[in-house]
């Protein structure tokens, strides 16, 4: 479980009917997130922070609470009460009562807390009739007994007693991310890209949050992400765009006469690498007018004189653009060279060029 920072800044904890909260809590994590790009806003009053990493950054803990203090004292003119402690809940727990945990400390003191802090009045209830005061000794019923004599929510909570979840559902506010980003101008959320089976975890959070607090110190063009559009061939379908730019229909609707069909390069180049294709005479391999090569090619030629062995070969796909304006035309060619390396080239202009590399 993560060893955490957590600042609980009493005075942001309430709503004031002005909105001033809302934007002094803004100000604090803007500036706590130039520290760590991965401070997390939990709730009104309430943030936190992995701790591991600023300490090497900063030379230790006691330096990253120094900082952090004197962050919020010089943006708000008040006292952050810190504390330190494996997983969210037991960091905030830390927080309000001011301490910091050494490694190895959340389990006593976990189990040390009143039962009260689970955060139900009815197991609270419940569990002081059959004298169980603290987390610690809730912790130790058996699981079913818990099912048992609970109903299911609290099954969650003895998991959190016993150290097996890090957080209550409870602890963080699910309206508080899309409060701040009208707060700070921005109309609509960022796009979201799932996990291999469709979950989203903190480390996308925080990765979202590092891109946007590079983007708003940097400008709008330092971050930039891949994106499909529309076009015949993969050196025409990839493009970069600036992070958290609107989507876009990829333009598959529309016919692409002549585009090349999968399997597509696992990389296109941004700046295409001219080199030339060599046939078993030592003579250049070239394209002729009606889409043919002039001779079979065998080796691939950069131009530092480099010469690698091509093994096999697929195509050409000639493409013939524009014949109303430009009249562009080219020719892809899959090339296997000797080593296992597969690229994808492009004859245009007398000439050939790599524009793609294949897994």
């Amino acid at each position: 479980m993560e060893r955490l920072l957590a600042l609980w800044i009493e005075t942001l904890g309430e709503e004031r009917p002005d909105g001033s909260t809302l934007r002094d809590y803004l100000a604090v994590l803007d500036a706590l997130m130039v520290l760590c790009p991965f401070t997390e806003p939990v709730r009104l009053g309430l943030l936190v922070l992995p701790v591991r990493a600023p300490s090497r950054f900063f030379g230790g803990e006691t330096a990253v609470l120094d900082a952090v203090r004197q962050n919020v004292r010089d943006l708000i003119g008040c006292e952050p009460s810190l504390g330190v402690a494996d997983g969210l809940f037991c960091a905030e727990l830390a927080a309000r009562e001011g301490v910091v945990l050494p490694v190895g400390g959340t389990e006593p003191f976990r189990r040390s807390q009143p039962i009260s802090v689970l955060g139900r009045k009815d197991l609270t209830t419940t569990c002081r009739r059959l004298g169980l005061h603290t987390v610690g000794s809730f912790a130790d019923l058996s699981p079913a007994h818990v099912a048992e004599r609970f109903p299911t929510p609290v099954l969650e909570l003895h998991r959190v007693a016993r150290g097996e979840l890090g957080e209550l559902k409870t602890q963080r506010d699910a309206t508080l991310a899309r409060r701040l980003r009208m707060e700070r101008g921005e109309t609509a959320a960022a796009s979201e890209q799932m996990g291999f089976f469709g979950q989203r975890g903190a480390g996308d959070d925080r990765a979202q949050a590092a891109a946007y607090r590079v983007r708003q110190r940097l400008g709008v063009d330092a971050v930039m992400v891949a994106s499909l559009r529309g076009g015949r061939a993969p050196e025409d379908r990839a493009s970069l765009v600036p992070f958290g730019s609107p989507e876009f229909p990829m333009g598959e609707a529309a016919p692409w006469p002549g585009q090349l069909r999968a399997p597509a390069p696992a990389m296109t180049l941004r700046h295409r690498v001219a080199v030339q294709l060599i046939d078993q005479g030592g003579e250049p391999v070239r394209m002729g007018s009606r889409g043919l090569l002039s001779a079979e090619p065998r080796s691939l030629l950069f131009s530092n004189h480099v010469r690698h062995e091509v093994v096999w070969h697929a195509g050409p796909w000639p493409l013939v653009e524009r014949w109303w304006a430009i009249d562009r035309r080219r020719a892809h060619v899959q090339v296997v060279l000797a080593h296992g390396e597969a690229v994808l080239l492009v004859a245009e202009l007398d000439r050939w060029w790599i524009v793609g590399v294949y897994d």
